[in-house]
């Protein structure tokens, strides 16, 4: 049994606006869209925002608040079976946390204009980080489920 741990606190830190309105208007995939969507940061946190606009790419961590907490199991799109959802990148999952690799486009104040969300309009944002291709990049990864074509 797992130790009582006392509740996390997180902060809205701002608003991704983007054109996807319906969860059936989300690409499957944010870096398969072109869209460009703007991200509202709080203007508390703007300070937080200094030199951002020397990072070309950005992760995005927001909340899924129409996913479903209770889900454990999901069929992705790419494959024939059933899989945990800690073995997916499914919306629904008990802490509906996503992250989203963006390209900065421009900063103007306390708004990030970026291409390759996938979050619906609307969405609270958690946090940003700066992607770094030398720390973040690993190319030889897998996930074998993907790789199998075919199979489940």
């Amino acid at each position: 049994m797992a130790e009582e741990i006392s509740p996390m606190l997180l902060f809205p830190m701002g608003v991704i606006h983007t054109p996807y309105k319906r969860r059936g208007d989300i690409p499957r995939q944010g870096r398969l869209s072109e869209e460009i969507c703007q991200i509202e940061v709080f203007p508390e946190y703007e300070e937080g925002l200094k030199d951002i606009e020397q990072c070309t790419h950005l992760f995005i961590l927001f909340w899924l608040h129409l996913g479903d907490r209770k889900r454990l199991l999901a069929t992705p799109p790419t494959s024939k079976g059933e899989h945990g959802v800690f073995a997916t990148r499914s919306p629904n999952r008990p802490n509906p946390i996503a992250i989203d690799i963006v390209q900065l486009l421009k900063v103007e104040g306390n708004r990030l204009t970026v291409k390759g969300m996938d979050a619906l309009d609307g969405s609270v944002l958690l946090d940003i980080k700066p992607y770094s291709a030398e720390m973040d990049s690993f190319p030889d990864v897998r996930i074998g489920w993907q790789n199998d074509k075919g199979k489940s």
